[in-house]
């Protein structure tokens, strides 16, 4: 952690801080916080394939039973299935 970042906890890692903020509420330390203006970039990217309904209904039926989204299965299975191709 940057040696000219100040933290509320007194933290001397991320870690740390999380775990101060996950038992205290920041409305009991709110006079001792400031504005910040940031920017956010988000790189990511959502695309939309559609599927048949029965073989949505087979995914989503497997995906539960993993206990992962149907989002997720389908990228595991997309990511391997380009694996097996490019080798």
């Amino acid at each position: 952690m940057s040696a000219n970042k100040s933290s509320i906890s007194q933290s001397d890692s991320y870690r740390e801080i999380g775990e101060f903020w996950d038992t205290h509420e920041v409305t009991d330390y709110w006079e001792e916080t400031e504005p910040v203006d940031f920017e956010v970039d988000i790189q990511s990217e959502v695309r939309y394939c559609a599927l048949e309904p029965a073989l949505a209904d087979k995914v989503s039926q497997i995906a539960r039973q993993r206990g992962l989204s149907a989002e997720i299965l389908i990228n595991l299975w997309v990511q391997e299935k380009i694996r097996e191709e490019s080798a």
